[in-house]
């Protein structure tokens, strides 16, 4: 599938978030025309036919001077979808600690499929967290709304002061009550949670109130999924605690690997039984991988 070209360079330095996203969607959606997926139309409804005794007072009069049809502007009560974007702004988000890394790729990727759903007339919201719910807001439509959205997005590609820990399932079961109306809640997230069973807990919460939820695990692909490291000592730091540990990579590289698939299949057995919509996505430029999961879900 085709897709706007971007170098990881090109991403490192981002002035304008809004203006990235749109041309992320214009990308995708001219490969997705082009793909084995085409005749699967994605509808764009800004607009819905005129019913005969309804109020006249939202008729598109500029549409009706083009297509002599009678068509009225669609709210936010009409929307197709309502859909809350959570992503985790801890300090493991923000690896590697030079260049591209998990906060970014995510920061993108979210950014990307609000300008999608825009599109589509669904309404988004997002909650940031890390040890703490630090800024949510509700699913809505609307240009100011979507303005304050990519300016709070914009503002976690920062370098924290403070990297602090993740408490995924406390804002997780927050979300699950907080949210009153039918919701779909996409999850940007590392998972290098603690406990899993606490996250298994608190996503069982959210299905059971009727929320449909999808997961994108953020890895990167050549220190986290394969540890590929020189052949020498390495200082490693935990980002969340600031511990600290020396150590040649090579003699723990076969239990690492080990531990850290064991977890990651863990959370998809668990996610296969709660059917939730799990999806691995490794950084880099490739935002397709993010957007034809929702696009696919969205069907």
């Amino acid at each position: 599938m085709a897709n706007t070209q971007f170098k990881e360079s090109d991403l490192l330095h981002i002035s304008n978030l809004e203006l990235l996203a749109k041309q992320v969607v214009e990308g995708f959606l001219t490969g997705l025309h082009k793909s084995p997926y085409h005749g699967f139309s994605v509808e764009f409804a800004e607009h819905r036919q005129y019913n005969n005794g309804e109020s006249t007072k939202n008729i598109d009069w500029k549409l009706y001077a083009r297509t002599d049809k009678l068509f009225v502007k669609r709210f936010e009560e009409e929307t197709n979808l309502r859909c809350q974007i959570v992503i985790d702004t801890s300090g493991s988000m923000y690896f590697p600690s030079e260049g591209f890394n998990k906060i970014r790729f995510s920061v993108i990727a979210a950014a990307s499929l609000i300008q999608l759903m825009k599109k589509q007339r669904d309404a988004s919201g997002i909650s940031l967290f890390n040890d703490e719910l630090w800024f949510h807001s509700s699913a809505k439509l609307g240009l100011t709304h979507q303005k304050l959205l990519f300016s709070k997005l914009q503002s976690c590609l920062l370098e924290p002061k403070i990297q602090k820990a993740s408490e995924i399932a406390k804002t997780l079961h927050y979300l699950a009550e907080g949210i009153h109306k039918r919701s779909l809640v996409i999850v940007f997230s590392d998972f290098l949670n603690n406990s899993n069973e606490a996250l298994f807990e608190s996503l069982q919460h959210l299905k059971y109130n009727k929320h449909e939820v999808v997961l994108f695990d953020i890895q990167d692909q050549t220190k986290e999924l394969l540890f590929d490291f020189d052949n020498r000592p390495y200082l490693f730091k935990d980002l969340e605690t600031g511990e600290e540990l020396k150590l040649h990579p090579n003699a723990v590289k076969e239990i690492y690997l080990k531990n850290y698939k064991q977890h990651k299949e863990a959370i998809k057995l668990k996610c296969l039984q709660y059917k939730i919509d799990y999806n691995e996505a490794i950084i880099g430029p490739d935002f397709n991988q993010v957007l034809q999961a929702f696009i696919m879900h969205r069907r």
